[in-house]
């Protein structure tokens, strides 16, 4: 866990969330599936003016009316409490009443107008011997809202079909203009300006958009009968503007590192004049070689303060205005330079930056394998031993410790290396944000890749560790999973990122293997069209290589003998 002294922008308690139900009413149209939005107050106190979805705040009567509503067998409590929240809120704003007469039909619109939606709703619909339609109500999306903002909410976003015969009615307080819209229209008014939406609804709408039909969207969330997705955004600024991602989306690892009270003050425009601040101990510098394989460009990283000096890590490719920036950032103090490995965007500045230090500290690193190409040669003045640690000594006793991991896979002579107080996992390529790195034989090697992500996991569970930097994207990883994080993996942090990342490589195997058994006397060429047919064609190439790596892996384990 980051050290509470390091952090830039300290962490903070966030207001406290209130439960909360939302209903998505759901029609089919001969366009596609529609959904019923109306317009907040513009007095209201959150998301003045913005199209939403019915709902409210969750009653202590929501909860005692269990036996007013039918369930479904896998119905939790708390989500059946929540439908019924959702039921009364929908009443209450829209005039829409998910209840049933005792003959299994739904009131009319002109019914539910004799209604009083002021009127204590349970007795209401006691009187009138209506059942109300909690089984038909489902959870789409659990919510939290973001730390950052003072009102906050936990909700599930509840969808169900809407009743024939009813028609919406705006209580013309809290709600306005009710709408159908699909989707993707409702996207698209939002991006003109016309259709003002907030980012947890268009998020959900997103979403929305995967269905073709109200009943395959019910389907989906009957299966488990829970959430399809669970999210408490993080936001930062994006050349300035204000930037919100969920869980799964690049930036938001880098957030939670920076900025974990949800200050929103970090910028995540990739820029390479500057070194990024990450902790009061690690900057981020990028190159300027910015392409198809080194995404946004090279990170070089800083650790150490003004008092210890530095240990920079991946110099990177020999642009002189980068490692000038580079030895600027440290000023000047540089007392060794680590290349995670010989890649011709990682290790060719480390001797233009030692040339520029006063002192000359050492190049350190692994050698190059014999079998690594002719532009990854790379000799360090010492070779580091795996478990070896670099200790710099700062002011008051503060130390920072990094150790040394050798993990071969994406090159033999790849490491990676662990600041054990800030629980950091330095990762150079091994692991990336964005994308996946390449194995590319005879250099790299699955089976060694996939073991160098077990030794990092277990590592990463003896230093709890939450963030990985790699050398290209952003920080990777959150904090341990927290009421204000439901949605972090079991293990949180580092730990779910490998688990993921495994996981993806072992099924893009498995489809590897599948392809190779559907054309044994096929060639890579032929399989990488079966294996890798979610990628685009324009990357096959790239592809092909770690193809092969997984194709040697499989004939290692006794599979196909081509």
């Amino acid at each position: 866990m980051v050290r509470l002294t390091q952090l830039l922008h300290p962490a903070r308690t966030p207001a406290a969330v209130r439960p909360a139900a939302t209903v998505l009413l759901l029609r089919d149209s001969a366009d596609g599936v529609e959904v019923l939005m109306t317009r907040r107050s513009m007095t209201a106190s959150f998301a003045p003016g913005a199209y939403v979805f019915p709902g409210g705040g969750i009653d202590a009567a929501d909860a005692l009316a269990h036996g007013q509503s039918t369930r479904r067998v896998t119905q939790s409590d708390l989500h059946l409490t929540q439908a019924i929240a959702a039921i009364r809120e929908s009443f209450e704003e829209l005039g829409i009443l998910l209840a049933r007469r005792a003959d299994g039909t739904h009131l009319g619109t002109t019914d539910i107008a004799s209604l009083d939606r002021q009127t204590p709703f349970n007795a209401q619909c006691t009187a009138q011997g209506l059942t109300l339609s909690g089984a038909e109500v489902f959870v789409l999306a659990h919510w939290i809202t973001d730390r950052d903002l003072p009102r906050r909410f936990d909700v599930p976003f509840l969808v169900a079909r809407m009743p024939e015969g009813q028609e919406p009615v705006a209580d013309e307080s809290e709600q306005f203009e009710p709408v159908w819209v699909r989707p993707a229209d409702a996207l698209a008014r939002h991006a003109a300006g016309d259709f003002f939406i907030i980012f947890p609804t268009i998020r959900t709408l997103e979403r929305l958009q995967a269905f073709a039909t109200v009943y395959a969207l019910l389907q989906a969330c009957a299966v488990n009968d829970e959430p399809l997705f669970t999210s408490c955004p993080r936001a930062g600024l994006l050349n300035g503007h204000e930037s919100r991602h969920m869980e799964h989306e690049p930036p938001f690892g880098e957030l939670a590192l920076v900025c974990p009270g949800g200050q929103i003050v970090h910028e995540l425009a990739w820029q390479t004049e500057r070194p990024v601040p990450l902790l009061k101990n690690v900057m981020r510098l990028t190159a300027p070689n910015p392409g198809f394989m080194t995404g946004p460009g090279t990170n070089s990283y800083l650790v150490g303060d003004p008092v210890s000096g530095h240990i920079a890590i991946d110099p990177g490719p020999d642009d002189p205005g980068h490692i000038e920036r580079l030895w600027r950032a440290a000023g000047g103090d540089i007392r060794c330079i680590v290349c995670t490995h010989s890649h011709p965007d990682h290790s060719p500045g480390a001797a233009r930056l030692q040339a520029l230090c006063t002192h000359k500290p050492p190049i350190l690193g692994l050698p190059s394998a014999p079998t690594s190409r002719e532009n990854s040669r790379f000799t360090p003045e010492r070779a580091l031993a795996d478990g070896e640690r670099l200790v710099l000594q700062g002011a008051d006793g503060i130390t920072h410790t990094l150790q040394v991991v050798h993990t071969p896979g994406h090159a033999a002579n790849h490491l990676c290396l662990l600041l054990e107080e800030d629980g950091l996992l330095f990762s150079g390529d091994h692991i990336l944000n964005g994308s996946t790195t390449v194995i590319d034989p005879p250099d790299g090697h699955m089976g060694d890749y996939l073991d160098s992500l077990d030794k990092l996991d277990r590592l990463c569970a003896q230093h709890g560790v939450d963030f990985i930097l790699p050398a290209h994207g952003y920080v990777l990883g959150d904090l341990q999973r927290t009421p204000d994080n439901p949605s972090a993996p079991e293990h949180g942090g580092a730990r779910g990122a490998i688990a993921h990342l495994k996981a993806h490589r072992l099924a893009r195997e498995a489809k590897v293997a599948r392809a190779m058994q559907a054309r044994p006397e096929g060639t890579v060429d032929d399989w990488v069209k079966l294996a890798y047919d979610d990628v685009p064609e324009r990357l096959w190439p790239v592809a092909k290589r770690s193809m092969q790596a997984h194709v040697e892996r499989i004939q290692s384990l006794g599979g196909f003998n081509l």
